[in-house]
Order: C-alpha cells, then structure tokens, then sequence
C-alpha cells in the first residue's frame, strides 16, 4: 500500500479513550527517528527509538573493547547494559546505565558497526523483549527495521519509509556535519548500501516491508509532509476504534 500525498491533519490531540501502537519501519537516513518522534509528541504517545537502542548497546561494546564476535562475551556484555529513555527540556534522550549518550552514540564509529552488532542474535531478542514490555501499555510510536514483523506485528497503523539512495546520503551528510564533497559523498553512500545489505539479508529479523505497511516515500517529502501523512492516518484510526 503506497502513499503518494501528505494531507494536512487536525493537529489537534484528540481526546481519546483507546491509544493505539504506531511501527514505523525503513531504510537509514529516510526520516524515520525524526518523523516518528514529531508523531508522538503530536499525539502525546510515547516514542520508542529502537535504532537509539542498539547504537547504545554498539556504544557499551566499543567503549568496553569487548569483541563483538565473541557471543559469550556479548551474553555477559547484555546483563550490564540498562538502557532508557528520559524527556528532559523538551527534548528525549537516551541513557545507557545512567549516563546521556545521545550525542556519543551519533558519531561515526558507531555507525560503521552499529549494523553488525544488531545481527547477533542475543543482542536483538535483548532488545526486543525490552522493546515490546515498553509497547505493552499502547500508545506508542516505534520506529526501527523489524517494529512490525517482529516486534509489535499486532501495531494498528504500520508504515515503510524509503528514499533514493542519493537523497539519503545527502541528509546523512548533513546530520554527521559532513563537508559535501565527493570523497564523503561515495565513502557516506557506501556506508548505507552496506547497511541496507546487512539489515535486509540478516539472519535474524530482517528489514521487510510487511504486506499491510502504508509505504511513504520520502524523497521529495519534507519533514512536516512526512508527518501529516501518519498524524493523518493515525486519526483515522483512532477514531475508527473510539
């Protein structure tokens, strides 16, 4: 199911007795964190940053040098990590055992591994199990590469976001500060199409588009089209069932 247009919605939080849970799925670098995030604060829903979560756990390993190929140190590595989310002046961060790693888990390097280590099997039945205790109350809006087949495949609205590839790498850019040249150009896009390679042909819980997600194609979308499109159909919904 593809969406093409981005209606205006009543921004208005409606009042409601029934919440529902939004999955938000896609590629890297297609709006996903941001757009979800503008979602929930619309509907006064709690937002969940799946991707945040495993840069965090990517975090923990690089900063502790604990390799990541070795699956027992990974198990041990897991049962230390506390990972939460916290609204703080308006603006949600992420703590990884009490401290704010918001900015850290952005960098680069965490980026270049960030995919590997959301491959190993333990690390992501760790973070679903958290994932899905978080989106039992309702009312929440997820974003990630597995919300809708894995993790809360029960989600009442379900999209897929995606973008070309060169549009993507260019928002990359802007968001790691970048300089635009052609050297970070192709080394940025290379980046991506690795991870788009390892999230859709992983083992464990691959990045799909599940048969009933409403597909946004954000290319030529700006942010605020992006989220009119969910607000919108998140309404519908909820009145649907209210």
């Amino acid at each position: 199911m593809k969406m093409s247009n981005a209606p205006t919605p009543n921004t208005q939080h409606p009042t409601t007795n029934q919440k529902i849970n939004i999955a938000i799925d896609g590629f890297s670098a297609c709006g996903k964190s941001s757009t979800a995030k503008e979602v929930a604060k619309v509907l006064q829903y709690i937002y969940i940053d799946t991707g945040a979560m495993y840069r965090a756990v990517t975090y923990y390993i690089i900063r502790n040098q604990i390799n990541y190929q070795d699956i027992e140190a990974v198990k041990n590595a897991l049962t230390q990590i506390y990972i939460e989310f916290k609204r703080e002046n308006g603006q949600l961060n992420i703590y990884l055992n009490d401290d704010n790693v918001s900015q850290a888990i952005r960098q680069q390097e965490i980026n270049q591994l960030v995919s590997e280590i959301s491959t190993i099997s333990e690390v992501r039945k760790k973070m679903v199990q958290q994932q899905q205790t978080m989106a039992a109350k309702k009312g929440v809006v997820m974003d990630g590469r597995d919300i809708a087949s894995v993790v809360i495949p029960d989600a009442e609205l379900k999209f897929f976001m995606t973008a070309d590839i060169d549009i993507r790498t260019k928002r990359r850019m802007i968001e790691l500060n970048l300089e635009d040249t052609t050297d970070n150009f192709e080394k940025t896009k290379a980046n991506l199409q690795h991870r788009d390679l390892i999230d859709s042909t992983r083992a464990d819980s691959p990045l799909i588009q599940v048969e009933d997600a409403i597909v946004i194609d954000t290319s030529y979308l700006d942010f605020q089209e992006q989220v009119n499109v969910i607000i919108h159909k998140a309404q519908e919904k909820i009145a649907a069932i209210n």
